[in-house]
């Protein structure tokens, strides 16, 4: 009887023992499966944040890059919706059925199957994925992949959402942002809202809302994916009252000193090769000596509210991460900060745009910087500066539409450090599923682009291989990566449609075209680009194709179709009172 208790007591001590161990294994699992918060900046140039450089005073971004890796020659596509399909999906946006702007889209381009402007169903969200292996999955801030049932973010899998459903809106309230746009289309977990809460702005709300929706979840033991795709720094540009001030005059030297004091940081920074070469502004953009005091005021202006607007966007990702430090997370979580193309600078002084403004309640008030109802925009010249050492800016092809910031920080990745091999935006969602242990699986539509880890481990590991070529292509604005090299050709208005070659090492500005002194290379990019508009679907826009003149189509038929019943209502007014005066003539001819 002795024994059989001693022999119990043994059991039971070693049964005791392997569960503790089997449940010590198990959470160590659990805490072993990484969080994710994926930050999306809008319209955000390669030097924009302080870390690389920047005016902007970017605190919380710059500590997230300081115990992380920072990619320096990371590229995405040149427009917002496309780069938003690629993020998400690691596809090439014509397989995701997102190539171009929906607005910009001409009517014979609908009928594509790539063509449909919104995220199609044969691809998959890397949320999809994260929800299928027990993650939780939120998203605040900008969709703008679709309004459809099939296409919101409920459908694509987020289990909570709050999203913009359009390009852009105020940051204030829900007013949209362009002549033809109304009010912005906000969604709640799938519904749709007709106003916004009282005090919003988009950078505050938008983290209280992640925040909430944490707080709500009855599964906080899971691991979870949090998409913050902030307006910052979309147009219209605007940060409230505290965080304009500081900016006032930063600018005033105008946007040749801005471009040339960004080339300069870069090299210091070690973005750019101690002997690169300096993009120049674009021959058809205007000279800030040109200019009056008072526009050139108004710019510098502008460039000030862009700046605040960046740092309140980055002060509220300061409150989140304090949130998830009091709560145990943030250890747990890794954060990666891109951009899903270069800045704005399509929007110019337009007297038909100044009416509009008014109508709708916009304004230019210099004394309200940034405030409710201001409508700021950087414009072409300082979206080229903000570029720094690159040609162009966001909807074209050149180095300044496509190259982006990109920070992936957490406790896993290795601190302190750079890398300047070429990088993709589809690399980010493979990215997070080898960071979650999620094996890759036969889809529909395979993933196009690569896992990171190698390279963010190894600086002599190269993502895409030396003769590995990467096509791009939005609006017939193009480009094709191989090595260190380039092709690219930029449509209207600013393109001619000719295809160039550089080498980008020294050249990041562009302009020492190798096509007739490299003519082998050049051919052989140019075939190149010929398989990868085959493989992926894209169509051949033509030289007359015009994105901007889509849009302006598009905003004239809308506009002339409200008023088309006004004014056949005046006409018919009209005609009848000269039917009854010709009456009224014959009948006093009579008399």
């Amino acid at each position: 009887m002795r024994n059989i208790i001693f022999c119990f007591l043994v059991f039971n001590c070693w049964f005791v023992q392997l569960y503790a161990q089997t449940a010590q294994t198990g959470m160590s699992k659990l805490q072993q499966q990484p969080n994710f918060v994926l930050i999306l900046v809008d319209d955000a140039a390669l030097q924009d944040f302080g870390a690389y450089g920047g005016e902007a005073y970017t605190p919380n971004i710059d500590y997230l890059a300081s115990r992380g890796t920072m990619f320096t020659n990371h590229h995405s596509t040149l427009m917002c919706a496309p780069a938003r399909a690629m993020l998400l999906t690691g596809c090439d946006s014509h397989l995701a059925g997102v190539p171009n702007l929906p607005v910009f889209l001409a009517p014979e381009h609908t009928a594509h199957p790539n063509y449909d402007g919104i995220l199609n169903t044969r691809v998959e969200t890397v949320a999809s994925r994260l929800k299928a292996n027990g993650y939780n999955t939120y998203i605040a801030g900008k969709w703008h992949l679709g309004n459809t049932s099939y296409t919101l973010p409920t459908r694509r899998g987020f289990d909570r959402s709050f999203v913009l459903g359009a390009s852009g809106g105020d940051n204030y309230d829900i007013k949209g942002y362009l002549p033809f746009k109304g009010n912005a289309p906000w969604f709640a977990d799938g519904e749709p809202l007709e106003k916004l809460p009282d005090n919003f702005y988009s950078s505050e709300f938008l983290v209280d809302k992640m925040m909430e929706f944490m707080e709500e979840e009855s599964e906080k033991d899971q691991a979870f994916f949090a998409y913050l795709p902030f307006q910052a720094i979309h147009i219209p540009v605007q940060a409230p009252a505290e965080f304009v001030k500081k900016y006032k005059g930063v600018y005033k030297d105008g946007w040749d000193k801005l471009k040339q004091q960004r080339f300069e940081k870069a090299k210091q920074l070690g973005i750019i090769q101690q002997d690169a070469i300096l993009g120049e502004q674009h021959p058809e953009l205007q000279k800030w000596d040109n200019l009056s005091s008072e526009e050139q005021q108004i710019a510098a202006n502008d460039m000030a509210v862009n700046a605040a607007m960046l740092e309140a966007m980055d002060y509220h990702i300061g409150r989140y991460i304090i949130y998830l430090k009091n709560k145990g997370l943030y250890d747990n979580t890794v954060f990666l900060i891109t951009s899903d193309n270069g800045p704005e600078g399509s929007v110019v002084k337009d007297s038909r745009a100044d009416m509009w403004m008014k109508w709708v309640g916009y304004h230019r008030d210099q004394n309200r910087l940034g405030e409710p109802g201001y409508y700021g925009f950087i414009g072409p010249e300082m979206a080229s500066a903000a570029a720094g050492p690159s040609s162009f800016f966001k909807f074209y092809a050149g180095e300044g539409g496509l190259r982006v910031p990109l920070i992936i920080s957490g406790a896993t990745i290795p601190k302190a450090q750079k890398r300047s091999a070429f990088s993709f935006v589809t690399d980010v969602a493979p990215t997070i599923l080898a960071l979650a242990g999620i094996p890759q699986k036969t889809l529909l539509v395979p993933m196009t682009g690569k896992n990171l880890l190698p390279t963010i481990q190894n600086d002599t590991v190269r993502v895409y291989q030396a003769n590995e070529p990467v096509g791009v292509e939005a609006a017939g604005h193009s480009a094709l990566f191989k090595g260190n090299y380039k092709i690219t050709r930029n449509a209207k208005p600013l393109g001619d449609f000719k295809w160039r070659l550089y080498n980008l090492k020294n050249d990041p500005g562009e302009i020492k075209d190798l096509a007739a002194s490299q003519p082998k290379l050049f051919a052989e990019m140019i075939k190149e680009y010929s398989v990868y508009t085959e493989k992926m679907g894209v169509l051949e826009m033509g030289t007359q194709y015009e994105a901007q003149a889509e849009l302006t189509n598009k905003i004239q038929a809308i506009v002339l179709g409200a008023v088309r019943p006004w004014l056949m209502g005046f006409f018919a007014l009209l005609i009848g009172f000269f039917t009854w005066r010709r009456r009224r003539r014959k009948e006093l001819s009579e008399l």
